[in-house]
């Protein structure tokens, strides 16, 4: 590998010009800048990031710590968290906690304020004071997709109304006239998606409707899953009309479990869901849902967690992502029956 001082050699000045060509040239008498410039080429000299980090006490990294690679949720934030990073000049670190806690933890202890500058935690099992420890002796920590608004954690967060977002989908199932109406309720790493289900059940107490026990079920977030409970709740409540789940996969699977069991969606039974991922415009019918603004939620996350590196020492704040906003398919139509 072609050390510094190689390029130092070369070019016939001292390493210290090297570094100071790299860092901003602009420093440099330019034909000073511009001979170990042609030095580099030459020798195809890459700048050590991580002896770097060590040595300036920074890196040019940012790290996103997500629960599980397998939701097609997190690659599409992270494409969106990535390209803002890079348009800030940043690297972007995906860590996959695989939904173990003490993954989570390592990450934590091994990057935040070596590796990365900062760090953004989403749905993760890690209590909210472990990561206020590493935040106050290790690196700025931003909570990405909080979501209770009305509650903002002692960490700085960018924040989701999800319980708006499910009192849109009740407004919506309400309006086409759905009054026999079940829930799938995820339960993710990030712990029960009660906000949305809370949000969904005040709109229809409001009208006059409980959801009973039996319409109601708590499962993981997974297609499979989704299937799984849509083919138990046809079972315990065949006269549901309309079905609600917390997030687009469980109504994915939902619709698929109803199509097996040879009922029309919509014109039997109407699905809605909570997210907008991208499977939702690809799946038959195409998925209605309440869409998050997931692209604006990752832009809002790395612009905030980049301004907490470069003004350090700040009270805790939330940032209010966009509200969520009903995306009306072809999963729901008018109550037939």
């Amino acid at each position: 590998m072609v050390t510094l001082v190689e390029v130092a050699r070369r070019a016939q000045v001292t390493a210290a010009t090297v570094s100071n060509v790299l860092r901003n040239r602009d420093k440099v008498r330019p034909e000073t800048a511009e001979r170990v410039l042609r030095a580099i080429n030459e020798l195809g000299y890459r700048p050590n990031l991580n002896a770097r980090a060590l040595a300036e006490g920074r890196s040019s990294m940012l790290a996103l710590m997500l629960s599980n690679l397998g939701n097609p949720f997190y690659p599409e934030f992270v494409l969106s968290a990535e390209r803002a990073a890079r348009r800030a000049g940043r690297f972007l670190m995906v860590c996959n906690t695989d939904d173990n806690e003490e993954i989570g933890r390592a990450y934590l202890n091994q990057i935040a304020g070596t590796l990365a500058d900062g760090v953004l935690v989403m749905n993760t099992d890690i209590a909210i004071n472990e990561l206020c420890v590493s935040a106050m002796h290790r690196a700025p920590i931003l909570l990405s997709m909080w979501e209770h608004p009305e509650n903002p954690p002692p960490l700085p967060c960018v924040a989701v109304d999800f319980a708006l977002a499910g009192a849109l989908a009740a407004r919506h199932l309400l309006e086409l006239g759905h009054r026999k109406i079940g829930m799938l309720i995820g339960d993710g790493s990030g712990g029960l998606q009660d906000a949305r289900s809370s949000g969904f059940r005040a709109v229809l107490r409001e009208a006059g409707i409980e959801v009973k026990a039996r319409a109601a079920l708590t499962v993981r977030d997974s297609i499979d899953s989704g299937y799984a409970a849509g083919m138990r709740l046809m079972a315990d409540a065949p006269g549901l009309t309309g079905l609600f789940a917390t997030n687009d996969l469980l109504a994915i699977g939902a619709v698929q479990a109803l199509v097996s069991q040879g009922r029309r969606v919509p014109e039997d039974v109407s699905v809605i869901g909570i997210t907008d991922i991208q499977l939702c415009h690809q799946v038959h019918p195409a998925l209605t849902t309440v869409t998050i603004h997931a692209e604006a939620v990752a832009e809002l996350s790395v612009e905030s967690l980049i301004h907490l590196i470069d003004a350090p020492g700040q009270p805790p704040s939330m940032v209010l992502a966009p509200p969520p906003e009903l995306v009306v398919r072809a999963s729901t139509g008018p109550r037939k029956r």
